[in-house]
């Protein structure tokens, strides 16, 4: 495989032949402030250092099955409220009465809400569409699914223009991004390629999976993904996570945001040190 010295050099040739210049991971992105509203952005939340770490704090609690319904997002929200979860993560058509419901609580839990999902071929255009709908509806947070394909094909100039694109809406509200790469089912290299990427154009978070690839999150993933992304971006990892044991190990491997839908068993076995049987059986990771 190509190693980050030659995926360097291929993007930076490749960018410069149709105009575009790479951004060093150490340059600050350019943002352009528009009368934003106050960003609701979360704090860099900081690797913890001894034994004890309040799981909850790291937790999007999610529903994205497509059945999904109301009474499903009201429950998620209030379970969100009252252990103080990180986030809730639903679909697109929800955003309005998540949003409603924690205003309505005076909760500091952000909504994400998700973007090409889940199979991430949809058209830039079309991700962009939906990334100005969810800002329009109120989310905090944008878990965009790349472009799978693209990553495969190693075209690493088609995956820049996406983020970029991207990035503007919602950098000029002052929101977060996180980016899905499924690495799950992605080669060593290709994830290293992807840590170049999106290191340079300045995401808030890459994120391991979408939960409905054949693999999930692993800790070999979130770690490559530590040892290849500058400081500034963080991990979320994410599909398959259903126990405290399984979440802490991804903590201990870089990831500073854990995705689930089993967030109220992984908390209360972290209380009870209860086993990983507490937690919903396997079925879809969401």
């Amino acid at each position: 495989g190509m190693d980050s010295f030659s995926i360097n050099a291929a993007l930076f040739a490749a960018s410069v032949a149709v105009g575009l210049v790479v951004a060093r991971s150490t340059e600050v992105p350019k943002v352009t402030t528009k009368a934003a509203p106050k960003p609701r952005k979360a704090n860099v939340m900081k690797l913890p250092t001894t034994g004890d770490i309040n799981i909850a704090d790291y937790i999007d609690h999610t529903v994205l099955k497509p059945s999904t319904v109301l009474s499903d997002i009201e429950k998620l929200c209030k379970e969100a409220v009252q252990y103080k979860f990180a986030a809730v993560c639903v679909p697109p058509n929800f955003v309005r009465a998540a949003r409603k419901i924690l205003d309505a609580a005076a909760s500091k839990v952000q909504v994400a809400t998700v973007i090409g999902f889940p199979f991430g071929y949809s058209n830039i255009a079309a991700k962009v569409a939906e990334v100005e709908q969810a800002i329009e509806d109120g989310a905090d947070e944008l878990d965009m699914v790349a472009n799978i394909s693209s990553i495969k094909s190693h075209d690493w100039v088609f995956l820049r223009q996406e983020v970029e694109a991207v990035l503007k809406p919602i950098r000029a509200h002052g929101l977060v991004l996180k980016v899905i790469i499924e690495s799950g089912i992605l080669l060593d290299h290709e994830i290293i390629g992807c840590c170049e990427v999106y290191g340079a154009a300045g995401i808030d978070y890459l994120k391991t999976s979408t939960g409905y690839a054949e693999a999930g999150a692993s800790e070999k993933a979130v770690s490559l993904f530590r040892a290849h992304l500058p400081m500034s971006v963080q991990i979320k990892a994410s599909g398959g996570i259903r126990d405290y044991a399984t979440a802490l190990a991804m903590v201990r491997c870089g990831a500073t945001r854990i995705g689930c839908s089993a967030g109220v068993a992984i908390v209360s076995s972290s209380k009870t040190g209860a086993s990983a049987a507490t937690a919903p059986a396997a079925g879809s990771a969401y």
